[in-house]
């Protein structure tokens, strides 16, 4: 009896150890996610904050009156559409899939390429996108948004020391304030502040092969990404084990630099369990054949089945819950006539 209550206690203290030295490893590679995103550009305050969720579902505002950044964007299906390729305006075709809002706002950068800088970029520019809002000037937007009741004041409240506060910039700083919001924190987090049992023993070890496989080489930081770019496909194109119809050469068609072709910001791990399909032109919907894919192209490894068993429930602790504020779609003003 005395040398059962032994054993246990003895595989006990061991596994407790190892559990510590495995946070104090993760520690190294990531930080909690924070509750909001600041902006020294762009300071947070509630009136902004309730325009900017308002204005984010507003479709008014778009050429064929019913496109709005929720359209790509629902909170429903966390912030992106369920879809291999965004539509935008009349039913057009985005040239790639449509990341996740949720925690956006923390990335170095928006869209695949990294060609908006920052949420409030990406809002501005998004009314003028011919596959988004498709609207023909940013005067035109301000003329809608102006004949639609309500919004006058609430621009006021959000904008005080404005003069003629409804104005696109302004409707970019609104957004972008509320989307500085979507934070979604999940049990991961608690373990990294030190709660070890906050992970399943299999999701620990899913976590310890992250790290030793080398996926943290670029999925790290609060996102577990979004913080840098790289070349997808470094070992094999990515091409090879996808169902891509065209190849994409990424950061390139912008800067025209032969060391940023197949470059792509590396997304955020944050709910990749709840944003299928994956990748930037949507063509894999298994997140398990997504991570068996990267250690192909990526990390030039085949990863076994009990691998990707593994490293796919340690992605799933990543999946935050929505708070009642993103799980609530507001009323919007009432128009003119």
């Amino acid at each position: 009896m005395r040398k059962g209550i032994f054993a246990f206690f003895l595989l006990f203290s061991v596994s407790y150890a190892g559990d510590v030295e495995l946070l104090k490893e993760a520690k190294k590679y990531f930080r909690p996610v924070p509750d909001i995103f600041p902006s020294d550009k762009n300071k947070i305050t509630e009136a902004k904050v309730k325009l900017g969720k308002m204005l984010f579902y507003e479709p008014r505002i778009s050429i064929d009156g019913a496109t709005s950044c929720a359209k790509c964007h629902p909170l429903t299906l966390y912030g992106a559409d369920g879809l291999k390729k965004a539509q935008g305006n009349n039913g057009k075709i985005n040239p790639r899939n449509a990341p996740t809002i949720l925690n956006a706002a923390g990335q170095i950068s928006q869209h695949w390429r990294g060609d908006r800088k920052d949420v409030e970029d990406q809002a501005k520019k998004a009314l003028l996108g011919k596959g988004s809002f498709g609207a023909p000037s940013y005067k035109w937007v301000e003329e809608k948004l102006k004949k639609i009741k309500g919004y006058k004041a609430l621009f006021k409240e959000a904008f005080p020391e404005d003069k003629y506060p409804v104005n696109v910039d302004n409707f970019a700083r609104a957004i972008g304030a509320w989307e500085r919001t979507l934070s979604t924190p999940s049990r991961f987090d608690k373990f990294l502040m030190g709660h070890i049992d906050a992970l399943s023993q299999k999701e620990k070890k899913g976590l310890k092969k992250f790290i030793k496989k080398g996926c943290v080489s670029c999925h790290n930081g609060a996102l577990l990404g979004g913080n840098m770019y790289a070349k997808f496909g470094i070992i094999e194109p990515y091409w090879k084990y996808t169902e891509s119809k065209e190849i994409d050469r990424g950061r390139f068609d912008l800067t025209k630099k032969e060391e940023d072709k197949y470059l792509f910001k590396v997304p955020s791990l944050r709910n990749v369990e709840m944003t299928s399909p994956y990748f930037h032109d949507g063509s894999v919907s298994s997140l398990k054949k997504a991570i068996w894919i990267m250690g192909k192209i990526q990390l030039g490894i085949d990863l076994s089945k009990e691998d990707i068993e593994e490293i796919y429930a340690f992605l799933r602790s990543l999946t935050g819950k929505l708070n009642e504020d993103m799980k609530t779609v507001p009323v919007l003003p009432p128009s003119e006539n």
